[in-house]
């Protein structure tokens, strides 16, 4: 749910306080669909109309790794197809897009999520949790971006904030901590809302890659 809060917040911020033309979030793969539609939730929570929604992609049953749940589903991922999914857009589209997992999480038997990261050619934020563990797994998954030539606009960490944490990412890591989001008691758009406007890159740091 992290991701998706986050997701919901950056439509609030650049749609919202920045004012980013022609955005649009877009969920490529998303399993558990029949438990939870992180398309729907990043909708009310981000307050999106219809047309900031990209609804096409893989929608699989069964919460668990992409690869699993097509296996079960009998229907393996084509990475090409789900690439051409975006090719159709506006070259004006500027894109929030949520992967499934984490950046090497298989997609099907040979290629990973960072592979569908690497066709679509998009900065990449990266989202992880501020607590125990977080330094060695937020520094691999920025090395497994850039050993594949991705740029890595930042990181929003997740959960109570840990200054220790934060520096040490972004000293051996080499990236800004764009937002330190809590968790909150409840979620609503006002909520999201707010927190964007307040506390997510309040330097503009990412609002180049809008452009």
């Amino acid at each position: 749910m992290g991701k998706t809060v986050c997701a919901a917040a950056l439509m609030h911020r650049y749609r919202c306080q920045i004012g980013v033309r022609h955005l649009k979030y877009w969920k490529p793969i998303q399993t558990g669909i029949e438990q939870d539609d992180d398309s729907a939730d990043v909708a009310r929570l981000g307050t999106c109309e219809p047309y900031e929604m990209l609804a096409k992609g893989v929608r699989l049953e069964h919460p668990v790794s992409p690869h699993l749940a097509a296996r079960m589903a009998g229907r393996p991922i084509d990475l090409d197809a789900v690439a051409d999914l975006i090719r159709t857009e506006p070259a004006t589209t500027r894109w929030i897009v949520e992967g499934a997992g984490g950046a090497l999480v298989p997609i099907n038997a040979s290629t990973l999520m960072v592979d569908l990261m690497k066709r679509l050619g998009l900065p990449v934020l990266v989202v992880s949790r501020s607590t125990l563990g977080t330094i060695n797994h937020t520094l691999m998954t920025l090395e497994a971006l850039r050993s594949r030539s991705l740029i890595v606009a930042g990181v929003v960490m997740i959960g109570p904030a840990d200054k220790n944490n934060r520096e040490a990412i972004e000293t051996y890591g080499g990236v800004p901590v764009v937002g330190e989001m809590p968790r909150f008691d409840s979620v609503t758009p006002d909520i999201v809302g707010h927190w964007a406007a307040t506390a997510l890159d309040p330097a503009g740091s990412l609002e180049r890659h809008f452009q």
